[in-house]
């Protein structure tokens, strides 16, 4: 993959994304330590340590055509939120590769419930899926879920993917054997205004 360089940061009507860096754990550890984010991801609540960690893991995801093969944003909201003056780091978002495949990926999210019914999922969304057609040239991005999480799947519909499986009790995760959904968009499927 010969793509040119990314960048950063991207901005769409209301949000920056952005790489990390270091001062994102601090940020985070609020969005991910609640137990209702944690409870439809593969990790437990983050405590202090494990979002150093987890964010110096995604310091260096700058990108498909890097080493990493993943690009990792946080995302922020350009002009804060309600009652909160200047931007706001609301969540992140990611997309990496699918396998060995340079053509297709994965892509995922969490956001901060607090910032919920503002759109701001989709515009972040939305705007990855187009970093991923456009300037990587990808034909497949997918996005896999617990079924239970009925957010993301309503968001990964809203942003025009489509639901190709619900898998049954396929994953193993936190003591109980779970449902997986997954979505799938082709670079053929969005529509260009």
């Amino acid at each position: 993959m010969n793509s040119p360089e990314l960048p950063l940061p991207l901005s769409t009507n209301r949000l920056n994304l952005r790489a990390y860096r270091e001062s994102d754990a601090e940020a985070l550890l609020p969005i991910y330590s609640r137990e209702d984010v944690a409870r439809f991801l593969l990790c437990e609540p983050w405590t202090a340590e494990v979002a150093r960690t987890e964010v110096s893991k995604r310091i260096p995801r700058t990108g498909l055509g890097t080493e990493a093969r993943a690009l990792a944003l946080v995302i922020e909201t350009a002009d804060g939120l309600e009652g909160i003056e200047g931007s706001v780091l609301i969540g992140d978002i990611a997309i990496w590769f699918d396998g060995e495949s340079s053509e297709k990926a994965e892509i995922g999210w969490v956001l901060n419930p607090a910032a919920g019914g503002h759109g701001f999922a989709s515009e972040a969304a939305t705007a990855m899926l187009n970093i991923g057609f456009d300037h990587y040239g990808l034909n497949r991005v997918v996005a896999q879920m617990d079924a239970r999480n009925t957010a993301s799947a309503k968001l990964a519909t809203r942003i025009g993917m489509q639901q190709e499986a619900h898998l049954r009790r396929d994953w193993w995760s936190k003591g109980e054997w779970t449902d997986t959904l997954i979505f799938g968009m082709l670079s053929s499927d969005r529509q260009v205004a």
